[in-house]
């Protein structure tokens, strides 16, 4: 028993008070003598065995009377906790990710949860919360009320022991006295193998699971473009479904507000089945994909953009036949100008994407300089050397910006035997490795120290490599030195060479993941690009070249959609973004309690224990009512004994 006012205690001291007034009372009985002595005698001693009785009884009484009044004054009482009277500093983090979108047994877990952390908080008490995208520290239930009740869903979760940790970070008190506590609030949805928290005994953690009543969702996985066998253009659409099989799920597919195709599917439990939609390739389109799914929903729609094919602009500077490029950069996706050396325009360097030096005897000091600039500026260049060229202005170009230089001439014919299949240029040009083909061949080549070979000879010298922005053959390709032009692999690789030289959007990109892309605008120096929508606008990560701007985006923008890139009031282009499909699985840890955390199935539940932890069963009242028993036994005592 502990007592809130423990020195009204001193007060019992003053029990000793009416011990010592019956224990040295000046009161004395008087005898009154009588003829009949006898019968008074016994009158006599019958009045002293009560009396004496009754004062001791009366005493005891009063004493224990005043005893309970003190101790009631002194208000004792029970701690239910160890954490009654401390100091207690609490963080709670929230999870607000999609998945939470999911349906509890009273509504959507999250809506749930922010409606029970209102109603259990008391409205004095401290805490500070953070979720997935907002921290508040150091408030009260008032201060963030309106910030709860408006808390939206966040395509971004932090790994849990993250959370942890950055809540942790949240305490600010390392006094012994103090009570701190963490609460996880989540469905906490399975992304790793095992689920973990650091172990740290001066915090108490307690995780709060809610689980949502059925397991069951579809959601569309990933849209991407192919061609079909009459090498129309398609969009496919890949959908999964968990929990159980989904029949007809109907889909819809539109360019803006306009219905370009509708279609249903089956998907098996936990599978995913796929359907298409034909496209037209002129059209510019800004479409959106969407199906019905009440469970959660933010995956029942994706973004996609076709933007009007934009032509990549490749310069030649030829000392050598250059009909084979005309061919591979024909005019339906490339602007292709040739120049022999001695007619260059130096000014259409600075608009080209991918410049190709085709055998160039020797590279003048003028160009020498205009390539390096042309390359800092996020140009490609390709240099295909000539069997009659000078190595030393070869040197001199790539040491300017690289060591994998050109060493030596040398005349022996080698067979181009090897390919990196795992290379960009060669991304989805072979269904398979191919170990055994008609190979390509040279008469003559020059030596490098390069390592990083992307054909190489069958000696695993490097035919062609890359380094910085610059591809190197060290072979000529004319038809007296090689044959490397008949070879199916001249096509892939200098027509991926140019496609690569600007990187154009993608259908869509997903939000959080490091994406680039390029954007053919010339910037001035102080203009910059944005991305706009009607849900929110933003200044992306982005580096100006002459000819293009490179934007990179990681988690901005925030919200699914199309964007537009603008300049200023200008549309460039549109862009897609679409939210990452993990949060769709409705997978779930199973937790069970272990050391250094304890497990609650409910927000109010959780609170109720620790508002148990932190309370007190007061005794005063049981104190009054002894002290009230007491007076009424004197009052008796003293009337009828």
């Amino acid at each position: 028993m502990q007592f809130k006012s423990p020195e009204i205690l001193y007060a019992l001291f003053a029990l000793i008070i009416p011990i010592i007034v019956h224990l040295f009372q000046l009161r004395r009985f008087k005898k009154v003598r009588f003829s009949n002595v006898q019968f008074l005698k016994a009158v006599t001693i019958q009045t002293r065995k009560s009396s004496q009785i009754k004062k001791w009884v009366t005493l005891i009484t009063r004493l224990l009377l005043l005893a309970s009044s003190i101790i009631a004054f002194a208000q004792p009482y029970f701690a239910a906790g160890d954490a009654m009277g401390k100091p207690v500093e609490t963080v709670i983090y929230l999870d607000n990710s999609f998945s939470m979108q999911a349906k509890g047994s009273r509504g959507p877990l999250l809506k749930r949860a922010v409606q029970e952390i209102l109603s259990s908080l008391n409205e004095e008490q401290q805490f500070s919360l953070l979720t997935n995208t907002e921290t508040f520290v150091n408030v009260s239930k008032k201060d963030i009320q309106n910030e709860l009740l408006q808390l939206g869903y966040s395509a971004h979760q932090l790994p849990y022991h993250a959370a942890y940790l950055k809540a942790k970070n949240l305490l600010n008190s390392s006094s012994s006295e103090t009570i701190r506590r963490i609460v996880m609030i989540s469905d906490f949805q399975q992304k790793e193998k095992n689920f973990s928290l650091p172990v740290d005994p001066s915090t108490r953690t307690d995780l709060v699971h809610l689980r949502p009543v059925t397991k069951q969702n579809i959601a569309i996985d990933s849209l991407f473009l192919e061609r079909n066998e009459d090498n129309s253009l398609q969009l496919k659409v890949l959908l999964s479904a968990t929990g159980k099989n989904a029949d007809n799920v109907s889909i819809g597919l539109y360019n803006d507000h306009q219905l370009l195709g509708k279609t249903a599917v089956s998907i098996p439990e936990n599978s995913t089945a796929a359907t298409a939609f034909r496209l037209d390739e002129r059209t510019q389109i800004n479409g959106k994909v969407i199906i019905e799914d009440p469970t959660i929903t933010f995956d029942n729609s994706r973004y996609f953009t076709i933007n009007a094919p934009k032509k990549i602009k490749v310069v030649a500077i030829n000392e050598e036949n250059d009909s084979f490029l005309k061919n591979i950069f024909t005019p339906d996706e490339f602007e292709l100008e040739s120049n022999p050396i001695n007619a260059l325009n130096y000014n259409t360097i600075n608009d080209a994407n991918l410049l190709i030096l085709n055998e160039i005897q020797q590279i003048p000091a003028s160009l020498i300089n205009a390539l390096r600039a042309f390359m800092d500026q996020g140009g490609t260049v390709c240099v295909i050397p000539s069997s009659k060229g000078n190595l030393s202005s070869y040197q001199q170009f790539i040491t300017s910006f690289s060591g994998q230089k050109l060493k030596q001439f040398k005349t022996q014919e080698k067979k181009i035997t090897g390919i990196t299949f795992d290379h960009p240029l060669y991304k989805g040009v072979f269904d398979k490795k191919i170990s055994n083909f008609q190979y390509p061949k040279v008469t003559s080549f020059y030596t490098t120290d390069a390592s990083n070979a992307i054909l190489s000879f069958e000696d695993s010298q490097p035919f062609l490599y890359k380094t910085g922005n610059c591809y190197v053959f060290t072979a000529a390709m004319n038809a007296n030195n090689s044959n490397f032009k008949n070879s199916p692999l001249v096509v892939p690789t200098l027509y991926n060479m140019g496609k690569q030289s600007l990187q154009l959007t993608n259908i869509s990109y997903t939000i959080g993941q490091r994406s680039s892309y390029d954007v053919t605008v010339s910037l001035g120096e102080d203009g910059v690009l944005s991305l706009v929508s009607d849900l929110e606008t933003s200044i992306p990560l982005q580096q100006s070249f002459t000819n293009k701007v490179k934007i990179t985006t990681d988690k901005t923008p925030s919200k699914a959609g199309i964007y537009s890139v603008q300049r200023e009031n200008e549309i460039i282009q549109y862009v897609s973004y679409n939210y990452a499909s993990a949060e769709s699985e409705m997978e779930y840890y199973n937790l069970t309690p272990q050391k250094g955390y304890e497990i609650s199935d409910s927000v109010s539940e959780l609170f109720e224990s620790i508002k148990e932890e932190t309370s007190s069963h007061d005794l005063w009242k049981w104190f009054i009512i002894f002290a009230l028993l007491f007076l009424l036994l004197e009052i008796l005592l003293l009337k009828y004994l």
